[in-house]
């Protein structure tokens, strides 16, 4: 299998079930027809989206088949999984933490995280949230892992004997193992486990009712099967548990509550308002004085004088992507239930269509 496409590909591209709408009857029309249009040329099974402005949702929409086998359609409770749209969940939960006293950003991981071993550099939470802890990404085989890990230090055996990098905060390298420690950081910290802690001090302040951890073993009412394309046909995604990576990409959702932790956010209902606005800062790169295009666990651009926030997902049967526009007070979210597809591409519609700036596509 490749590799997934990491977020920063957000910046460079720059059959209905139940729905709910209340935009304008003709642009709830456009946004139903360009959601459908999408999945017809990208062959996609089922999607999920929402928008919200303000403290509503304007525009909610469920199309397609959520379980082809069984010809379960997609319903707006349709769980798809997030792919990476995990770490800002998993980002906020930390910084819940940070808010209370109780983690320092600026400390050794090992005050919080003890199993993961010492390094050649101390690393620390804020270089993890940031990507520039130096720790890897996936080799090549890992994102097929079967294996169940019972805790969340125990997905460590994977990635933690290897080296760094590079020195902790001199560079950006995307990395999901990262926010596996992020993960082991929040259950030191907080002394729960983390999916508990998550769901007390993120997903309930946010009102995210339909977000749960995507645990293979579990029954888990309304979650959609996930499918891949081979040779121009959809067939069942591989087989893949994500247990060695909730923090990073190991939750499953809805578009709406997506939507919902985007309004929260910016209500500073899950942190403080001046947390909010340190995670939605470009991380400072040590040593060449720029900084990257990412936050503590948010993509960010400057564009037309104000913030755009974003965070895009992919792996096995799902591709994900959820934008939030600051100074608008607006979030949308698009999830489809096959992999390597553009989400995006609706994201980019709706955003347009509510007159929201986004990142024009790269000239070639």
């Amino acid at each position: 299998m490749k590799f997934r496409r990491p977020i920063s590909a957000v910046f460079v591209l720059a059959i209905s079930a139940a729905a709910q709408t209340t935009a304008p009857a003709d642009l709830g029309v456009t946004l139903d027809q360009m959601v459908a249009a999408a999945m017809r040329d990208q062959q996609i099974p089922a999607m999920t989206v929402a928008a919200a402005m303000g403290d509503r949702i304007v525009y909610s929409k469920a199309s397609g088949t959520a379980d082809l086998e069984n010809r379960v359609p997609a319903t707006t409770d349709t769980l798809i999984r997030t792919g990476s749209i995990a770490k800002p969940i998993s980002a906020a939960a930390a910084m819940t933490l940070v808010d209370s006293g109780k983690l320092d950003l600026d400390a050794p991981v090992q005050k919080y995280c003890a199993p993961f071993p010492l390094k050649q550099w101390p690393i620390t939470t804020r270089e993890l949230l940031s990507h520039t802890s130096g720790i890897r990404h996936y080799k090549e085989g890992e994102v097929e892992s079967t294996r169940h890990y019972k805790w969340m230090s125990d997905g460590f055996a994977i990635f933690a004997g290897d080296p760094l990098l590079f020195e902790p905060g001199t560079a950006f390298s995307y990395s999901t193992y990262g926010y596996t420690v992020v993960g082991c950081v929040i259950e030191g910290a907080s002394g729960e486990r983390f999916q508990d802690y998550v769901a007390k001090h993120v997903l309930q302040p946010a009102g995210m009712t339909h977000t749960f951890v995507d645990d293979v073993y579990e029954i888990v009412p309304h979650r959609a099967r996930g499918y891949q394309k081979v040779d121009g046909k959809v067939k069942n995604a591989g087989l893949m548990d994500s247990s060695y990576k909730i923090p990073g990409g190991g939750f499953v959702t809805t578009a709406e509550d997506l939507v919902r932790f985007a309004q929260a956010m910016m209500d500073g209902r899950i942190v403080k308002p001046a947390t909010v606005l340190e995670m939605w800062t470009p991380a400072k790169i040590n040593g060449d004085g720029k900084g990257s295009n990412y936050g503590l666990g948010f993509g960010v651009l400057m564009l037309d004088g104000g913030k755009y926030v974003a965070h895009s997902g992919s792996q096995q049967g799902t591709s994900t992507a959820m934008v939030i526009i600051p100074g608008k007070h607006f979030a949308v979210a698009a999830l489809a239930n096959m992999e390597d597809a553009e989400p995006f591409e609706v994201v980019r519609g709706i955003l347009e269509q509510f007159k929201m700036p986004y990142p024009k596509p790269a000239k070639k």
